[in-house]
């Protein structure tokens, strides 16, 4: 049986552009982590961007990651609104699960398009702040997503996606769909985020 992790009454098979624009992406709050512990980033400049969110509360933990698309500006998801202060988020694109919001982080590192087949390597949270990834391959794609089947989950939510090659960045996680024994993690693609980014940027300067 299929199982996702997206909003009620979504279509797993998230057959068209219209559909995974509505999905809500992977949940934030969870008792342990996903993926596995990480001894550190691939190329250094991947660390300089990626940041992490991170809530503690007595309850339970909340968790998520974001990374730097352009000096001072960040993207993570919307579903991580929460893990942020009000005054850092800069806009949301309507009916995805993208964020952009301000950091004092100016480290970018290069991008580049999802293949089929291509080895990725995802980055997220730990429950106690700690770096997790997960390692994965390049399997679906739809108009302005793709999915890679990976051991990962909450905490992963607007964290980078990387080449397990070259370390350029080739999406950004909000969601998964579990298949049985597989679970394919489902990101948008880097020209989608850099998009809206294009798009939301004269309404920042205009501020």
């Amino acid at each position: 049986m299929t199982k996702s992790r997206f909003s009620a009454g979504m279509n797993a098979r998230l057959p068209c552009a219209a559909m995974l624009a509505l999905a809500l992406g992977l949940w934030g709050c969870a008792i342990g982590s996903s993926g596995e512990e990480s001894a550190g980033f691939l190329k250094p400049e991947i660390g300089a961007a990626f940041i992490s969110l991170h809530v503690p509360s007595i309850a339970f933990n909340e968790y998520g990651a974001g990374v730097v698309i352009a000096p001072g500006v960040a993207v993570t998801n919307a579903h991580n609104e929460n893990l942020l202060e009000k005054s850092a988020i800069i806009g949301k694109v309507e009916n995805y699960d993208l964020l952009y919001f301000r950091t004092d982080r100016t480290a970018t590192f290069a991008s580049s398009a999802p293949r089929d087949g291509e080895e990725v390597i995802a980055y997220g949270e730990g429950t106690d702040g700690s770096l997790r990834q997960a390692r994965g391959v390049i399997r679906q794609f739809w108009p302005a997503a793709f999915g890679y089947v990976a051991d990962a989950g909450p905490g992963f939510s607007g964290g980078p996606v990387v080449d397990a090659k070259t370390g350029a960045l080739v999406g950004i996680t909000y969601g998964f769909i579990d298949k049985g024994v597989r679970r394919l993690m489902v990101a948008y693609n880097m020209a989608f985020v850099m998009d809206h980014w294009a798009s939301l940027k004269p309404h920042v300067a205009s501020q």
